[in-house]
């Protein structure tokens, strides 16, 4: 049966009545292409403008923290509003849902406009404050104030990629997001080498991509019975505003620490690498995009699952929100310990391919790629049982959850690692990060499968007595 073409109704039928697994790998290979595709015009902007030199490749990982943190407001209103909708089709409430991706989408397009006229007007300081040495700090500037011109696109898109995706519509998620990661790809090399732009045309290119994203996005909220964004559904209320604080508070933690992270992270490199300050910044920052391109399979993954999870636990299908996560943990941890064995045996040649002219980011880079892939399969079970909490409506736990790799442990870390061990402690500053929140999140996912066994007996004892 064709999903595309099924209407709100037939589409939350079929959700809740098909076996989990093929689901998840239905909803899921959607959402892997786009996470995919999107890192990989990442790492494609890190790719071209490395062949420009050292501190622009350095300029690139500074606004890096900055792309993180609009992604984080894309996604508490993204996953806010997505996380509710998905809950309200289960139940049936199709008013409510349709009401909630109007207050969800305009809500965040008002705070990307805000975000974007405030950080252009004091771009100078913002890049300082994000950590840029002063021979990088000129790249930076020329990055990030075009950057922030298309903010409230990059935000909003965001926003229709993930409601698309909690109505069970991935594949019209996908088309959106990938046509501008290719089109971002295709133009990085011409703004960059043809129109002698440099940086900034790195820059732009992203820009154009993301608008248009934004532009097909809205086209496919159109379509497939997917929810219409119309300006007439725009009715805030307290109660819509509470809704998207408990779904989409954990991923404003996950993102906007990670953002304060990457910040740190570049004041600790620049710090405690002494001469080789700018080689360390770049280093750390292709590290970072390498795993960001790794982590986003397994996001696009878990992501294929909170539908199926949020739908169902609606429903009160709890077996099949536990037969979900367990399927999710078993496969994404298979898929993590190959590429972790892969990116350690090929980690030089890895971190060579971003920036073969200077051995120091080599160096630099290679270690730290390896320490991170030591502890890669952790974030099987984190990244699953994040998700699960988050989609179903346990904002407290899954906001822990969220914050503790990239904030509870890894902001102190960077602080204290570096302190003992130079260098090597901003390398393997993730690596424990990692190892620590694993500790969290056993207990927690444990918790959550205990409980929906629970709930599970309570209905059926329920519907015994009827």
């Amino acid at each position: 049966m064709n999903v595309r073409k099924m209407n709100q109704q037939e589409k939350v039928a079929y959700m809740l009545s098909q076996p989990v697994p093929k689901l998840v790998r239905q909803m899921a290979v959607p959402t892997i292409i786009s996470m995919l595709v999107t890192s990989f015009y990442n790492m494609a902007d890190t790719y071209f403008v490395g062949k420009i030199n050292t501190q622009a490749t350095g300029a690139v990982g500074i606004v890096f923290s900055v792309m993180a943190l609009i992604q984080a407001c894309g996604f508490f209103f993204g996953h806010g509003s997505g996380n509710f909708i998905s809950r309200a089709l289960g139940a049936g409430d199709y008013e409510e849902a349709n009401r909630m991706a109007a207050v969800g989408f305009f809500s965040c397009f008002l705070v990307g406009l805000a975000a974007s006229v405030l950080g252009i007007t004091f771009v100078t300081p913002f890049a300082k404050l994000l950590g840029s040495t002063p021979t990088i700090l000129p790249y930076t500037k020329d990055y990030l104030r075009i950057i922030l011109i298309g903010c409230p696109f990059s935000m909003s898109s965001l926003v229709l990629n993930n409601q698309l995706r909690f109505q069970g519509s991935a594949s019209y998620a996908m088309v959106g997001i990938v046509t501008g990661a290719i089109l971002n790809i295709a133009l990085d090399p011409f703004f960059i080498f043809s129109m002698e732009m440099g940086v900034a045309g790195a820059a732009l290119a992203t820009i154009i991509s993301q608008i248009t994203s934004f532009l097909l996005l809205l086209l496919m909220s159109r379509r497939g019975g997917n929810i219409r964004i119309r300006f007439s559904n725009f009715r805030p209320s307290a109660a819509f505003y509470r809704e998207i604080f408990r779904g989409g508070f954990p991923s404003l933690c996950r993102q906007g620490l990670a953002s304060l992270a990457h910040i740190c992270l570049n004041h600790a490199a620049g710090l405690y690498a002494g001469a080789m300050a700018d080689a360390a910044i770049a280093g750390m920052s292709i590290v970072s995009r390498i795993s960001m391109f790794a982590n986003s399979a397994l996001i696009g993954f878990g992501q294929g699952f909170q539908p199926v999870c949020g739908m169902n636990y609606g429903a009160k299908q709890y077996k099949r929100v536990r037969e979900g996560f367990k399927f999710c943990v078993k496969t994404a941890v298979v898929f993590l310990v190959v590429i972790s064995v892969g990116g350690f045996v090929f980690a030089e040649k890895l971190v060579w391919f971003f920036r073969k002219e200077d051995a120091d980011v080599i160096r630099i880079g290679t270690l730290a790629l390896k320490l991170h892939c030591v502890v890669f399969p952790f974030n099987a079970w984190i990244v699953i049982c994040n998700m699960t909490l988050q989609s179903i409506g346990k904002a407290a736990k899954a906001s822990i959850l969220a914050a503790a790799r990239q904030g509870i442990f890894f902001i102190p870390l960077i602080f204290l690692l570096p302190y003992f061990f130079g260098l090597l402690g901003v390398q393997m500053c993730q690596t424990w990060s990692d190892a620590l929140t694993l500790c969290v999140s056993i207990p927690m996912g444990l918790s959550v499968l205990k409980e929906l066994e629970q709930l599970e007996r309570e209905k059926t004892v329920g519907q015994e007595k009827q």
